[in-house]
């Protein structure tokens, strides 16, 4: 078995490579420097932004895109000790359904599932992400040529979409993780790392992906208590895109209310509060108008964090991998090889 799975990743691997060998040589995004920096908020209005030159990335392989393809933007700005990126990419469909409950007609307040999810894979009722992997230090190797295609291995027990890691012990990637409905509200990525760690069901059924430390804050799942959700929002509203939300901020919950819905209504099964400590390093804004999701991100240029990439040396090439997920929890649209950062004054 161990050898079916190895020689099942060391061909996707080849055939990765050779998709790779047809990427641009100048999938390069140019940070340039700027006087003031961007309001998170403005998005791509903001000024500051015409001052620099686009990169269009094309991606394909994600569930629920048109064919699996979507095309992103991307422009990079500096401005004292902060890192700017600005992300545009296009995605007809909004989705903020992210597992909700809904009272059936019998009273029974049920979580609405993807009947096709075996675990992990919820392809139906679930948000729009957008994914950053930067390569730690030159750490990962053979990112050059296949980005953050290193670090995915299908045909792995465990997950019906493979599992993610590192191949060897010191390898190390940053992963700047944007959720639509769990971190966007509060203005924040979840900043995540890779290593080497293999899928565990009991011990490590991230794999290699995990969280940075964190004080405080974050999402938490809304249980069912005797058959209700244990939370409602202070206004009691059903989660629509008209009367409320799919998200339930920590700081305006109330225990629920059963008596408030009907059958039919939806309810979010989620808590988003802001990550205190490393984990909510990079703030963020996201924004979805016409068929397009804008996201802008800033972090400090060095944070000193054991899971970041610092952005020290401004004279050097920074490599990272990017994907973009359509109402899908794992299958995402990616780009073939890496893209590169770089400064310039």
């Amino acid at each position: 078995m161990i050898r079916r799975i190895a020689l099942l990743t060391s061909v996707v691997v080849v055939i990765v490579a050779a998709f790779a060998e047809t990427a641009s040589a100048t999938d390069i995004v140019t940070a340039i420097k700027v006087k003031k920096p961007p309001v998170l908020t403005a998005g791509p209005t903001d000024p500051v932004w015409a001052k620099a030159k686009a990169l269009t990335v094309s991606l394909t392989g994600g569930a629920n895109f048109k064919d699996g393809k979507t095309s992103a933007a991307i422009k990079a700005v500096y401005v004292g000790d902060m890192f700017y990126m600005l992300v545009e990419y296009d995605d007809p469909t909004q989705s903020v359904r992210r597992v909700p409950y809904q009272k059936q007609t019998d009273g029974i307040w049920k979580k609405l599932r993807d009947p096709n999810d075996k675990g992990g894979d919820e392809n139906l009722y679930y948000e729009d992400k957008l994914a950053l992997i930067w390569n730690v230090a030159n750490s990962i190797r053979n990112f050059n040529q296949l980005g953050c295609m290193t670090s995915c291995h299908a045909g792995e027990p465990g997950k019906p979409y493979g599992n993610k890691y590192t191949m060897s012990a010191g390898e190390l990637g940053d992963i700047w993780h944007m959720k639509s409905v769990r971190t966007g509200p509060v203005g924040q990525v979840d900043d995540q790392y890779l290593d080497n760690t293999r899928f565990d069901k009991e011990i490590a059924p991230g794999a290699g992906r995990k969280s940075d430390p964190k004080t405080g804050g974050g999402y938490t799942n809304i249980e069912l208590v005797n058959g209700k959700p244990e939370f409602m929002d202070r206004r009691g509203t059903a989660s629509n895109k008209k009367s409320g939300t799919y998200y339930l901020k920590e700081d305006s919950k109330l225990s629920f209310d059963d008596g408030k819905f009907e059958p039919g209504d939806e309810v979010a099964s989620i808590t988003i509060a802001p990550f205190a400590g490393d984990r909510g390093d990079v703030a963020a804004s996201m924004n979805w108008k016409n068929g397009k999701w804008t996201v802008v991100m800033s972090r400090k240029l060095v944070t000193g964090g054991k899971y970041d990439v610092q952005f020290e040396k401004l004279d050097a090439t920074y490599e990272f991998g990017l994907a973009a997920f359509d109402n899908a929890q794992v299958r995402h649209a990616f780009h073939v090889g890496s893209l590169k950062l770089q400064f310039r004054n």
